[in-house]
Order: C-alpha cells, then sequence, then structure tokens
C-alpha cells in the first residue's frame, strides 16, 4: 500500500491517486488530492484566500486547469480542504 504523503515515481501512479470533486457544478478528477491537503495543512496558513491559492497552485502541478475555471476550482478546493480538516464547507 502507499503512503498519502509519498511522491508518485511515475505518470502511472500519479493516476492512481485520482479523487473526484464538484467544481461548479461538474464532477472532475484531481490527481494528488490527498497529498496536497496533507501538504497545505502542515502548513498552517491563516487564512482561506492564502490557503485557496496555495491548493490551486499546488493542484495544478498534477493537473491541468483552464485558466478561465481557476476561480471555481479554487473554491472548491477549499471546500474539499475545510472537509478534510473536519470544518465543514464555505
Amino acid at each position: 500500500m502507499v503512503r498519502v504523503d509519498e511522491k508518485p515515481c511515475c505518470e502511472v501512479e500519479a493516476l492512481r491517486r485520482i479523487r473526484q470533486i464538484d467544481v461548479g457544478g461538474i464532477v472532475v478528477g484531481i490527481s494528488m488530492l490527498d497529498h496536497i491537503l496533507s501538504e497545505v495543512r502542515e502548513m498552517e496558513l491563516p487564512d482561506e484566500r492564502e490557503i485557496g491559492r496555495e491548493l490551486l497552485k499546488r493542484v495544478k502541478i498534477y493537473n491541468y486547469i483552464p485558466s478561465s475555471a481557476e476561480e471555481k476550482y479554487r473554491i472548491a478546493l477549499l471546500e474539499e480542504y475545510l472537509k478534510y480538516k473536519g470544518g465543514g464547507t464555505i
């Protein structure tokens, strides 16, 4: 079993780590999301604006995000982050 905090060895391994989330009413697959949520949580960023920016920045490393949809992704990622932390949604 692969630990969540390990980087994938290749694209195939990254594809095995896809999680689906709702982005503006459309369900999309995000690769490495659990790993990213864990990393950002450890950063202890002070506010939701910074958290959302950091989540989007890291998700874009492993996933294509159209520039026209970045704000929708940022909101969806922040909601997933808050659920991950146990704090509900925005």
